[in-house]
């Protein structure tokens, strides 16, 4: 068990030594020993990583959502994307959890699952949950892309179990966006009509409105337009790889 004065110290270190993580940063490295053996994080560059806090082992919501990542795991897949999940306890009690549930339901957890009993990658990624004595997280996800960058941080208080459905929604709208530069409206589900940026110029605005109709774009506001994925014009070409308008930093 972590004692309250150990943690104090490295909670100090941590705010007198680390930045604040942000979107777009470039995701600090590590590496670690997981219940499949050492993951480094800049290993899995060229694909899409979600990298997920579960406060402890063998705690109930952690508990159904290995089990609902790995029924979703198969999607993440399909999208070029991995799981690596993280908990404060020491490597065997992340075995003994992940044997229980196997043992329990038949399920083989397919992704590592980190041990950070010394709190080093959970002060990294400001994941300490400051109302604990002791070193447990809160339920955090972060979605990191090919290139290394953090494009959406996601936080739940440790009690509120995560919806893997809505995580998908998120990397297929981060995917659009990176592929195409267009975003996603509310409540926006693929296959739906996305947004393209808004102009910058007047004159590009003007050019958008009287052009709108050739290239099947629907513009309810000068600034707000509708195009579809699976139309032919150049609001959805995609973009070449690493240039600044597909916002791979």
């Amino acid at each position: 068990m972590i004692s309250y004065n150990s943690m104090n110290n490295n909670l100090n270190q941590r705010e007198r030594g680390s930045e604040c993580i942000t979107i777009g940063r470039l995701a600090p490295d590590f590496i670690a020993l997981s219940t499949q053996g050492y993951v480094r994080l800049s290993d899995y560059r060229g694909k899409w990583v979600l990298l997920v806090s579960e406060p402890m082992a063998f705690k109930p919501v952690g508990t159904t959502e290995l089990i609902k990542a790995t029924e979703f795991y198969p999607q993440l897949l399909e999208r070029n994307a991995i799981i690596i999940a993280l908990t404060t306890d020491n490597i065997y009690s992340n075995l003994a959890w992940i044997y229980d549930i196997y043992q329990k339901t038949g399920i083989t957890i397919p992704f590592p699952v980190i041990a950070d009993s010394n709190l080093s990658i959970s002060e990294q990624y400001g994941m300490l949950n400051p109302d604990r004595l002791y070193g447990e997280t809160v339920r955090d996800a972060f979605i990191i892309n090919p290139y290394g960058r953090i494009r959406s941080i996601i936080t739940l208080p440790s009690s509120c179990g995560r919806n893997f459905q809505e995580l998908l929604r998120i990397l297929d709208s981060l995917q659009v966006t990176e592929q195409y530069n267009l975003e996603t409206p509310a409540d926006w589900q693929p296959g739906g009509p996305v947004l393209v940026p808004p102009p910058t110029t007047y004159d590009e605005l003007i050019n958008r409105l009287n052009t709108a109709d050739n290239y099947g774009i629907q513009c309810p506001f000068w600034y707000l337009c509708y195009t579809d994925l699976l139309g032919s014009n150049p609001y959805v070409s995609p973009q070449p790889e690493g240039s600044a308008g597909s916002l791979k930093l």
